[in-house]
């Protein structure tokens, strides 16, 4: 179709061809001949299930004329809200972003549509059509850029959520674009959005970020906490409320800001913080999901004061801790990354313990995805786990196990981006390179650059299994 076609010139020339009266395509397309007649001379819009009913009648996939519709009644005629609300919301069930931003675009030449797009967005965010609520935030955040508005933070926050991926070099990107729209946001929203952005520089091993998100979401948390307290004994009168009980970004605070003293080798700090949420007995909200939060948090606490202990050189809690993972099929990957890492920083012989788990390793990784840690934190910490088997059998002389979990590492890190860890794996590589047989050495280049070195040519070769 030419730009200048209508969608009326179609349908004219459909009946044409067709050799159809009005009142015939009326009854096929199920439209009452008097609106179809009205419609066809130009006498009044089509509605978008009347132009669905038309394209249905005519043979052809749904939303062919949708683009069409937007040249003929919206840009050629007027930004009626009744015909574009429906239209993005079909547009976004067939997945036109095209037609979509298209669409979003012409309109938001007047700002007076920014609440409605941002109410359709919203409504699409909720309904799990994410690719098209994303195509709208991002223009309504673009028109109200200077704007400093709630909304604009909650297009932000809407849009670091939904691009977040295994691509571990733009989540870090994505973070850093949301940052400066947290505090724009209100005291409730702020307190998830510092949980997913701590969450976030947790999966990227940013520990300066997780310190500095948790420090910040804790302190919110508190004071929102005491104004509550206070609040409720005066009225009972319900007000907005985060997406958990309010003790949880008090306690989780703790939490990860304890994980962050076991990373930097402060174990005193980490077992401090510990203690902040072992003992939850001021926690004065009731119900199911309190009682769940609860229970977890004082099961976290007990196994983490294992893990300070055993990164901090105390190996007697290692049997404690094997049994503890024994039982959560869950912890698996981050339980067996924190004995190896004890075992590679204390010299210590965990062959028995990897034998023991070997099955569950040696497993389909979608499964261990399924447990309560979040896919891009499981992703990293099982790149990290084979770094670490890697560290362990190479150091320990196995050196085709340490070999294979060394190239598998480095597959791991590609995967998700991690440009950081690849060169350390680059770096463990070539300390143990003198003793790489040259299928491993024409592997590893594989996977570095593609393809063998011209001083390997000639040498026997193999593709990476």
């Amino acid at each position: 179709m030419e730009a200048t076609t209508t969608i009326l010139a179609e349908l004219e020339e459909y009946l044409r061809q067709k050799a159809l009266t009005i009142t015939q395509f009326a009854r096929h397309s199920q439209l009452h001949s008097g609106t179809l007649s009205n419609i066809v001379h130009g006498h009044r819009p089509i509605a978008m299930q009347q132009l669905d009913r038309i394209t249905r009648a005519m043979g052809r996939e749904e939303g062919f004329f949708y683009d069409l519709y937007i040249d003929n009644y919206i840009i050629d005629g007027s930004s009626d809200w009744r015909r574009i609300g429906p239209l993005l919301l079909r547009c976004a069930d067939l997945n036109k972003l095209d037609s979509i931003q298209r669409l979003a675009r012409h309109i938001m030449d007047n700002l007076m549509y920014a609440p409605l797009l941002f109410d359709t967005a919203e409504e699409l965010f909720t309904a799990g059509k994410m690719e098209a609520a994303a195509a709208i935030y991002e223009i309504v955040a673009e028109a109200e850029r200077f704007q400093h508005s709630e909304r604009l933070a909650l297009c932000q926050y809407r849009l670091f959520t939904i691009s977040l991926s295994d691509d571990q070099d733009r989540n870090l990107w994505i973070a850093n674009r949301f940052e400066p729209f947290v505090e724009r946001l209100d005291e409730v929203d702020q307190l998830d959005a510092l949980k997913e952005l701590a969450n976030t520089y947790r999966s990227l091993q940013r520990w300066d970020k997780v310190e500095e998100f948790a420090a910040k979401m804790g302190h919110k948390a508190r004071i929102q906490y005491d104004m509550k307290d206070r609040s409720d004994r005066k009225s009972a009168e319900p007000g907005k409320l985060p997406g958990r009980p309010l003790f949880f970004y008090i306690a989780y605070s703790d939490l990860l800001r304890g994980n962050v003293c076991d990373e930097l080798g402060d174990y005193e700090g980490a077992l401090t913080h510990i203690n902040g949420y072992a003992d939850l007995s001021w926690v004065k909200e009731e119900g199911e999901a309190v009682d769940y939060w609860k229970n977890l948090f004082i099961e976290w606490a007990e196994v983490n004061v294992y893990i300070s202990n055993l990164l901090g050189g105390d190996t007697s809690v290692i049997d404690h801790y094997t049994a503890y993972i024994d039982k959560h099929s869950g912890e698996l990957i981050i339980g067996l990354l924190n004995i190896l890492k004890a075992a590679n920083k204390n010299q210590l012989d965990v062959d028995a313990i990897l034998k023991h788990f070997k099955p569950e390793l040696d497993s389909n990784l979608n499964e261990l995805l399924q447990g309560r840690y979040s896919r891009k934190l499981t992703l990293d910490r099982h790149a990290t786990l084979m770094y670490e088997l890697a560290y362990y059998y190479l150091h320990k002389g196995d050196h085709n196990k340490g070999f294979d979990f060394l190239l598998k590492t480095i597959k791991n890190f590609q995967r998700i981006n991690n440009e950081k860890y690849i060169l350390e794996s680059v770096t463990l590589f070539e300390r143990f390179r003198r003793v790489a047989n040259q299928e491993v050495q024409d592997q590893y280049q594989i996977l570095l650059l593609g393809g063998v070195s011209h001083e390997e040519e000639g040498s026997s070769t193999s593709n990476c299994s």
